[in-house]
């Protein structure tokens, strides 16, 4: 197995709560990085050989803001790439986006992409006029929007008739929008869905960490815990045949899924996330350590 970049999952807490959100960022989330603990990551990274780069995302990044900044300068001076993923919540006004922006440019931040669509709180809709992203451009990053389409009908009572059927849009159904926002759209047989479109699970270019040591594939999809063994071990170990959820996932997608397991399911899915997810939610109890943590799975919102 190799990749060559790491993206930091720095806190499962966010000031919104998104109904699209794979990692049901909210308010009421736990988990955090610690300074020690990104130290310790970092030099795993480095024995590793093959990391050239540090995503920072979340839940909301610049909610512990302080940790960012110093994971960004301590990972440059170690010679990483360095990005951020952010809602922009911060980003009130271009003059107050470059006090934000401005120390982490300094620290030696690459890039910073910001979340712009009706999905994202009081985000702008509007990318081009996003502060947060003028702010990056002055400063010299590159910098990037994440605008997701969404399905026809969505909040918009302007547009919807009642009684339509939502369609369309390009959010994928794993996470919170599984529960949040499939209802209502027109569905695909489950047997169809024999493959996983998104994630190469075999090996990936990138791959995320989450603050209690969990290594995904996908989110929730867990290869090891870097906590419990080391990096180096935990890849030169993998083997996705043998992992109980990826190698049914790449034996047959998450039709394989359902009927390795035998798994009550629906007649269809809005797409193979959808499926996937609504699948391993009902595998978490068997494979605790596989399928995690609990934040991925809701269980913080639902508690």
């Amino acid at each position: 197995m190799d990749f060559n970049s790491i993206h930091v999952l720095l806190t499962y807490q966010c000031n919104y709560e998104c109904d699209h959100c794979f990692t049901w960022g909210s308010p009421w989330q736990t988990g955090v990085f610690t300074g020690e603990q990104l130290e310790d990551v970092f030099q795993q990274a480095l024995a590793l050989g093959s990391i050239n780069e540090f995503y920072f995302e979340g839940g909301e990044t610049f909610l512990y803001y302080p940790v960012l900044l110093q994971s960004v300068r301590r990972a440059t001076e170690l010679g990483f790439a360095t990005g951020i993923v952010t809602n922009g919540y911060w980003a009130t006004t271009v003059e107050d986006a470059l006090i934000w922006l401005r120390p982490l440019a300094e620290a030696g931040l690459g890039q910073i992409s910001i979340s712009c669509d009706i999905f994202h709180g009081d985000a702008l809709e509007e990318t081009a006029t996003h502060p947060g992203l003028e702010a990056a451009r002055q400063l010299g990053l590159a910098e990037g929007s994440i605008s997701l389409e969404p399905p026809t009908g969505y909040r918009n009572p302007e547009t919807s008739i009642p009684g339509e059927a939502i369609s369309g849009g390009d959010v994928m159904y794993r996470g919170r929008a599984a529960e949040k926002l499939a209802a209502g759209l027109s569905t695909q047989p489950w047997d169809s869905f024999t493959t996983c479109p998104y994630e190469n699970l075999v090996n990936p270019g990138r791959i995320h960490l989450d603050p209690l040591g969990n290594l995904h594939m996908c989110q929730g999809l867990v290869m090891g815990n870097l906590f419990e063994r080391p990096l180096a071990q935990i890849t030169a170990e993998y083997d996705p045949e043998a992992h109980p959820v990826i190698g049914p996932l790449l034996a047959g997608g998450p039709a394989q899924l359902v009927r390795e397991y035998r798994l009550p399911h629906e007649a269809g899915y809005v797409d193979a996330c959808h499926l996937c997810y609504t699948t391993r939610q009902q595998l978490r109890s068997r494979f605790p350590l596989e399928l995690a943590p609990e934040q991925m799975y809701g269980v913080m919102e639902a508690a």
